[in-house]
């Protein structure tokens, strides 16, 4: 493993060797100007990033476990551009911890090198929700459970090659405690690590109960905006913006609750929900709640809901509005048909602006199920005039966004 190295208005060149990846270029450390600090490799001992600095982040950073990082509210972290191996990412490995706890007022801002944004800022000029993939992403992995083929315990994390070590996630303890991840903006992530695999822009890798995620928003990502493979940790105040693949990804038996959460598909967005259930015999039941899904009538996909492969879970309390009439709310299989019919899958209140050309808004919801017939699928769903919603998110607390801002949402 890499050792970290912080250079402060230095040119500096290192080479390492260790337990990252053989094909790891050497490290260079290019010249910086005064309060950017450029980071690479192992974090080893216990640190504190501070709000008078910009850090870089050269590669991968990764907080090992037994240490925290702390990042003082406001502190913006850029990364480098790079592909495969040379991909920029914080990684905070099984049994590390990161105490990241920003403000309204003063997020902790993840972004690209190319960002201008400058220390104090909340945003720079020269970005916006087109620029995606300029970097890697934010990746937890912890000791929870999760439901992998083969009943393995462990298993190596999507977005880290397989012979990186510190990319393992999973484990037998639901409690498990990655940190405090609060008012934190991820944005223009989802770099390219292999021939179409790409970071989210918030991975959460078998995430424990004794993590705090609250208030943390992804904009402009490559793939999923928020991704959790198993795991039991609870997440609240999320918003995703402009990902290129789906906003809220859910896999391997994660059985935590999503709630208060608010997407906004880009032109290049596929769904806003992407679930799937477990992959070993463990299972588990998810929650998703209190969620508002802004479509739009660009996307070529654009689609509200993707449930597959044996989800299990409840999804309720949804507003949806801006949608086209192809979009829809989908049993992708068998398996989940059955999971509905036997009430593992539940839906509650749905309320849809509906599409033009829709008549009712129990149309959007369809089973692709090729044998299993299933009743009242989308029953619960209810046209309305937009702005007439009874549910969806409170988006006020969703105002200290850059997407509010930037996207004029008027939250």
């Amino acid at each position: 493993m890499k050792k970290t190295i912080y250079s402060l208005s230095a040119i500096l060149v290192f080479t390492f060797t260790g337990c990252m990846s053989s094909d790891d270029a050497p490290i260079i450390v290019a010249p910086v100007e005064d309060n950017v600090l450029s980071v690479s490799g192992e974090i080893s001992e216990s640190t504190t990033w501070t709000n008078n600095n910009i850090y870089v982040l050269n590669q991968k950073v990764v907080v090992s476990s037994g240490v925290v990082l702390t990042i003082q509210a406001g502190t913006i972290i850029k990364g480098t551009e790079g592909t495969g191996s040379l991909a920029s990412a914080l990684i905070v490995a099984k049994g590390g911890k990161l105490n990241a706890v920003g403000t309204s007022t003063s997020p902790i801002i993840f972004t690209s090198i190319n960002d201008n944004i400058a220390i104090g800022q909340t945003a720079g000029t020269n970005l916006n929700e087109t620029n995606s993939g300029l970097w890697g992403g934010l990746i937890v992995l912890g000791d929870a459970p999760c439901s992998f083929s083969g009943d393995v315990e462990t298993l190596q994390i999507e977005g880290i090659p397989a012979d990186d070590t510190f990319g393992l996630y999973g484990g037998n303890n639901p409690t498990d405690n990655s940190g405090v991840y609060q008012y934190i903006s991820i944005r223009h992530g989802g770099a390219l690590i292999g021939e179409g695999n790409e970071i989210n822009g918030l991975t959460l890798g078998g995430v424990g109960s004794g993590t705090v995620i609250e208030n943390i928003e992804v904009v402009a990502n490559v793939d999923d905006g928020i991704e959790f493979f198993g795991g039991t940790v609870n997440a609240s105040n999320l918003l995703v913006w402009a990902q290129g693949d789906d906003a809220l990804d859910i896999d391997q038996a994660y059985s935590g609750t999503i709630n208060n959460a608010v997407v906004v598909l880009g032109t290049n967005s596929d769904h806003a929900f992407e679930i799937d259930g477990p992959e070993g015999s463990a299972t588990g039941s998810f929650s998703l709640k209190n969620v508002t899904i802004i479509g739009n009538q660009i996307t070529e996909d654009g689609e509200y809901a993707d449930y597959r492969s044996n989800a299990m879970g409840s999804t309720e309390n949804i507003y949806a509005y801006g949608f086209k009439s192809s979009s829809d709310v989908e049993l992708d299989n068998d398996g989940v048909a059955t999971n509905y019919n036997n009430g593992l899958l539940s839906f509650g209140t749905w309320e849809v602006v509906l599409p033009e050309g829709i008549e009712n808004a129990s149309d959007i919801f369809v089973n692709k199920g090729s044998t299993v017939i299933v009743t009242d699928f989308g029953s619960t769903a209810t046209a309305i005039s937009q702005g007439a919603n009874t549910v969806g998110a409170t988006t006020s607390l969703l105002n200290w966004t850059y997407a509010n801002t930037k996207a004029g949402l008027g939250f």
